[in-house]
């Protein structure tokens, strides 16, 4: 079981200090929690995530499901020892896979709607609010019921059933400190009708995820209601009254990143403030101060190894005479330009990375399709955004935000 302790409030804001202590050691928050889809951040080994400053890891219970599956990952000793992983792990409850291969990719959206879409996107939308406007409404390639969801597997076609249940089952066999309830995230285009109805699965999927538990593991629910507020307070009312050890907060976060903080207004005062906030899917960099204010405690993101493997590198502003907006300060190691760029890749940065290679060398790896770009690029971005939660600890500390 885990334990927080909340350090420090802030004056100025929602934002805290705290320790959450688990099974695998404690973790300083408000924290980053990188993503470990399959047991493993892609192109990084344990030691090198561990040098990158990760102290907690979120892996995938889905994927581990399909494989190598639960029982080879419970016989090996459970999953920080399968992956070699001394640090504390979070499993997700395979709900947002429910989202992503349903409506996600019916309608070509993320969490956010304007995450993902490129500019023809309103165009090229038109009418698909209509996929999820009928309550009996139903994503293409899954169908989802009272009990849980059918679906086929994407490997080998086989029909596959996950509910409340089974996804508990599957995360006590993983063996993570941290698990999930299972429940519905919902695209962004929901009508609130759907909504209602989506909310009121993940309620009562809920409640089977908690008499279901029979491991020391800590669940946490999962808070959902879209952008309708008398949905999202229903809902976190509705959590924070079982007994969950900590709360998550996920499904679709609105139309713009404008309604995250809006939405969080919604909810962060109706949860029990001794236990800690995870948010679910979001943790880009300008996004982070304004979450961490907001009072959410730990997020996961795939941003900096997703980024990183398909060449780009997250810098300090002042590292190339970039203004302070934090989304323009990325360089495309793809682009020939930096072939004859010999300065290293952040001045500001002392990963090991920056202080022993330059960015010439890193391109020329990218342009020659050399999967050791991939892993220089995702360690330092990993150790970017983990030093810039640091620094966001640091301000907290000093009464700077």
């Amino acid at each position: 079981m885990i334990e927080f302790k909340i350090v420090k409030k802030s004056k100025k804001s929602g934002a805290r200090l705290g320790v959450l202590k688990t099974p695998h050691g404690e973790i300083e928050t408000p924290a980053l929690v990188p993503v470990a889809t399959q047991a493993v951040v892609k192109t990084l080994t344990g030691e090198e995530a561990r040098a990158a400053k990760c102290q907690i890891l979120i892996a995938n219970t889905f994927h581990l499901h399909l494989k190598p599956g639960e029982k080879i990952v419970k016989s090996s000793g459970g999953l920080n020892k399968f992956m070699n992983w001394d640090r504390p792990l979070m499993t997700d409850s395979g709900g947002f896979q429910v989202f992503s291969m349903g409506f996600g990719h019916d309608l070509g959206v993320g969490k956010v709607l304007g995450f993902f879409p490129g500019p023809s996107f309103a165009k090229a939308s038109e009418g698909k609010q209509n996929i999820v406007i009928d309550k009996s409404a139903q994503p293409k390639k899954v169908k989802i019921t009272s009990r849980g969801v059918y679906f086929r597997s994407p490997i080998d076609g086989r029909e596959l059933f996950l509910g409340p249940e089974e996804s508990i089952k599957i995360q006590e066999a993983l063996g993570a400190d941290i698990i999930f309830a299972f429940d519905e995230c919902t695209p962004p285009f929901s009508t609130r009708a759907y909504v209602e109805q989506a909310v009121k699965r993940t309620h009562n999927w809920a409640k089977i995820c908690l008499d279901s538990k029979k491991s020391f593991q800590s669940l946490f629910g999962i808070i959902q209601g879209s952008k309708y507020k008398n949905l999202r307070e229903e809902s976190a009312r509705f959590i924070n009254s079982l007994s969950f050890d900590g709360f998550g907060i996920g499904g679709d976060l609105g139309e713009t990143k404008k309604d995250i903080a809006k939405i969080l207004s919604w909810i962060i005062p109706l949860l029990d403030e001794k236990k800690p906030r995870h948010m679910l899917g979001i943790g880009r960099l300008e996004d982070m101060e304004n979450i961490i204010k907001s009072g959410v405690d730990t997020f996961d993101c795939t941003v900096p190894t997703h980024y990183g493997r398909r060449g780009i590198a997250f810098i300090n502003a002042d590292s190339r005479g970039l203004k302070a907006d934090l989304r323009g300060n990325k360089l495309d190691l793809n682009k020939s330009i930096f072939l004859r760029d010999k300065k290293s890749l952040d001045s500001k940065c002392d990963c090991r990375v920056c202080q022993n290679y330059r960015r010439n060398y890193i391109c020329h790896l990218f342009k020659a399709g050399e999967i050791t770009a991939m892993r220089l690029l995702t360690f330092h971005n990993l150790y970017f955004f983990n030093t810039f939660v640091e620094k966001i600890r640091a301000k907290i500390k000093n009464n700077q935000i």
